[in-house]
Order: structure tokens, then sequence, then C-alpha cells
């Protein structure tokens, strides 16, 4: 390897001195993560403004032996895009390529550069009477290239699926440096493999998006939101087999509050919950282009209370109240960390098995860390729940995560639904996963990044690829 001057000049080269950061005022924004869990030290920060751009930095890269943590917002929950801390990596970050490339309302597609802003491009979508059905709380940071490389998931997957489901074509940069482009505006294209799945969701460790094809779907005109609180777990998921009866593809989030999370929500922030919150509170939304979603959503409220599944109630009726309604959901987070440290389980089971899961995982969280509080929300719909422990000084982290993850194990559930591996849970996953599922992996990415130098550490083991066959 030669030494950091060396690569800091050829990258310079590149992009101009100006976009090779060094200085530690200059990269401290790019080198910790979004829970200010995990910090690392970069050879330094290179800003490439084109895919050409990139393509050079990773053939550099590569010459020198330097590995590349590519970066979006840097709001990931996986600490899958900060640096280690030997000094030696490349944080590629692709926020100055933001370009929206263009935008067909009548095929319903945008194609758009990496780096930019999520909420952007929902606003230029909207303004021409279209919705990018992305919806995450750090859609105003999360760059699309972050979105498609965690493959992100938020309060709409319910209805219009994981970003997966929304991305149509890639151009990215393989760890060569050679360029590939598929940047098809095609709802169909059965024309050799379908590689860019390969990539969705790898967190940068099998190549480095720089630009997309999105689908695009029409702006909802009539939207019905509900907030209720239900007897207990089983009821909440009864009533939601009777919404999607009776409301169907128009049902786009059913959302899960624990009595916990409105209480550090209702703690910390001047909101108040307009209904008597019991164990939990569901937010139910459905948006069409069709009318009488209120009459649907109102005959779905009334069956619940007629059943004894609804303890209380309230349906939206301005968008002000809708507004209050989401607020109570959103800002469950941001409540959590105001009240102190947690642990984050972003997990999915299957509905059927959720009710048995909580009654597990409470059980075996209690049994290694008796004292801790849980904080329980998330997209019930599509079985995704977020499992966060309240922590104090003294929790045993590694026996608390293993509690939980073995829980999900037992119910044949995944220990990442939305968030991803990076680096926080590859140790766990390579602990759970079947030798099967480690070997697959493995050997993809030694195909297609034999000398592990894109992301290393992130999703499997740094080192852990070989040169096997399946």
């Amino acid at each position: 390897m030669t030494t950091g001057a060396e690569l800091v000049s050829a990258l310079a080269g590149i992009v101009g001195g100006r976009y090779v950061l060094t200085a530690g005022a200059d990269v401290a924004t790019y080198v910790t993560d979004w829970k200010r869990s995990s910090t690392g030290t970069p050879a330094c920060v290179v800003r490439p403004a084109s895919t050409a751009e990139v393509a050079d930095v990773i053939k550099a890269c590569r010459k020198h032996g330097a590995a590349v943590v590519p970066q979006g917002g840097n709001t990931g929950l996986a600490a899958g895009a900060i640096p280690d801390t030997t000094g030696t990596e490349v944080v590629l970050s692709l926020n100055r390529m933001q370009a929206i490339r263009s935008l067909d309302p009548i095929g319903m597609t945008v194609e758009v550069e990496a780096g930019a802003i999520l909420q952007t491009v929902r606003e230029e979508a909207a303004a021409a009477g279209r919705m990018l059905p992305i919806a995450i709380a750090a859609e105003g940071s999360a760059t699309i290239g972050g979105v498609i490389a965690t493959n992100a998931g938020g309060l709409n997957v319910l209805r219009y699926g994981m970003t997966r489901d929304l991305t149509l074509g890639l151009e990215l940069v393989l760890a060569d440096g050679t360029v590939a482009s598929r940047l098809r505006h095609l709802r169909k294209d059965n024309a050799g493999y379908d590689w860019k799945q390969w990539f969705i969701g790898s967190e940068g460790t099998l190549g480095i998006v720089t630009a997309a094809v999105m689908r695009l779907v029409p702006v909802p005109r009539h939207t019905a939101t509900a907030l209720l609180s239900v007897s207990d777990l089983d009821a909440a998921i009864a009533l939601f087999e009777l919404a999607q009866q009776e409301i169907g593809e128009a049902l786009s989030a059913f959302e899960l509050i624990s009595e916990q999370s409105v209480e550090l929500v209702e703690r910390h922030f001047p909101i108040k919950s307009p209904i008597e919150t019991g164990k939990w509170s569901i937010l139910i939304e459905a948006s069409s282009s069709l009318s009488g979603l209120r009459d649907a959503t109102e005959a779905v409220l009334a069956a619940g209370f007629e059943k004894g599944w609804v303890v209380d109630g309230v349906v939206a009726e301005s968008e002000a109240q809708v507004r209050q309604l989401w607020a109570l959901r959103e800002n469950v987070t941001e409540a959590e960390a105001k009240h102190g440290s947690s642990l984050k389980h972003d997990i999915s089971v299957p509905l059927v098995r959720m009710s048995a899961f909580l009654t597990d995982a409470s059980a075996a969280v209690s049994a290694v860390a008796p004292s801790t509080g849980l904080n329980l929300f998330g997209h019930l719909g599509d079985g995704n729940l977020h499992y966060n422990v309240l922590t104090e000084a003294g929790h045993d982290a590694v026996a608390i995560n293993r509690a939980v993850h073995d829980a999900v194990d037992r119910h044949g559930g995944s220990i990442s639904a939305e968030h991803g591996i990076g680096r926080y849970r590859v140790d766990e996953w390579m602990r759970i996963a079947p030798e099967a599922d480690r070997h697959l992996a493995e050997t993809i990415k030694t195909a297609l990044d034999p000398n592990g130098l894109l992301n290393p550490g992130k999703v499997l083991p740094a080192g852990r690829h070989h040169r096997g066959s399946i």
C-alpha cells in the first residue's frame, strides 16, 4: 500500500483538491453515525460530482489498496456508512450528485442521481401530480443512493412495497471501476439477469449506486386517517384482517404504537393523544384516487367497537388533525433518544406469531436484564416491529441482543426488517444465519469484490469472502 498522502493527491487530481477532505472539522459530519454510537477515522472523505469521477476514484483506491466506504445522507441505524478507526479507509460521499435527470408523469418514472435528497425527489414528483411512495422519518437527509443501498422500508410498505419494489433500473460502479448502467424506464424487462436486485440492499458492499430509475404512482386524491386504542395485540391483528377485507389495496399504513411509546412522546413533546390510550394504539391510513374511503374506514371502526376490539378511536377531520395523529407515531424515535440510552432491534415476525413472540421476547429480556424497559412500535401491517430496549448503565448489551434475536429466530422472523445489517448486526447475523446463507453471501461478495475493498466489515465480517464456488 502506498502512503496516505499519495492517495489523497491522486484523489485530488480526480475530483479537485477542495473536494478531498482530511481536516478533522471537515470530516466530522461524515464519520459518526446517526445514533452517535459509532465513530471512525478515515484516510479522507472524497466527494465526486459524476459517475465517471466515482469510477476513477474506485480505480485509484484499488491501485493504492485502500478500502472505500460509500455514504449517502448518513442517516442509517446500523453503522453501515461509517469507516473503521484505522485511518486507511476512504469515505466516498455522493452528496454532490443530486441531479434529477428526468421525470416522466405519463410513464410514471423518475431518473435521479444517487446523492439526491429523498424529500426533494418526492417534492418534484408531487409537483407533477405523482408520488414516490418511500416515506421515512429521515427523508429530509436520506439520499436515493442510500435508500437503495439499504432497501429502505418506511410507512408505505404495506401498500407499495420496499424500495426494491420501486426500483426499475440502476447505474453503478463495480469494485474494479467498471460502470454498469441499465437505467431502463420499463416495468417489464426479462432480457437477461435482473442484476439490479443483487445491489439493492447490499449496503455498498458489492457496488456503488450512482443513479437510478424509480417508479412513481399517482398522488392520492382522498385520504382517511384514524387513531384507535385496542384491547390487546390479538385485537389489533384481527382489526388488521378486517381492514384488509373492507379497505383492500387502499390501505397504506397500519401502525402499531405501544402505551410506553405514547407516554414517551407525551413526556418529551407538546403532543397529546386525542383518545384514551390503552396498552396498544393503532394508526390507520387509507388513500386512493377514488372516493368512499372515509365511509369504509368508519365501517371498520364501527365493526371493531361492536366486536370489542376497539376501546376508543377518532377519524381525522382535517389535514391539521392528520398531522396531529401522525405526530404521535413519527416522534417516537426522537422521544426515545431524549429519554436515554436504548438498544434498537429492527425485527420482523409473521403476524400469526407476533403475540407469542412478544411474550417470549419479554421473558427472555427480563431474564438477562430485569430492570430494562421496552419501547415497542412499528409497521404492524407488514410484520415489522421496532423492539427497543431502554437500558441503564451496567446492562449487558450482548446478552440483551442475543435474547431478542434468539426469540425472533424461534418464531421464524428476521433480525433486520428494514435497517440493514451494517456493522451493528454483523456478528448476530453470522451467528443466526444458516450456513448455506452465509456461504452464498461470501461467494457473491468474492465474485463481485474479490479484494474486499467495498465497505469491508459491513453485512459480512471483513475478510469473510473466499474464492469458492456454490
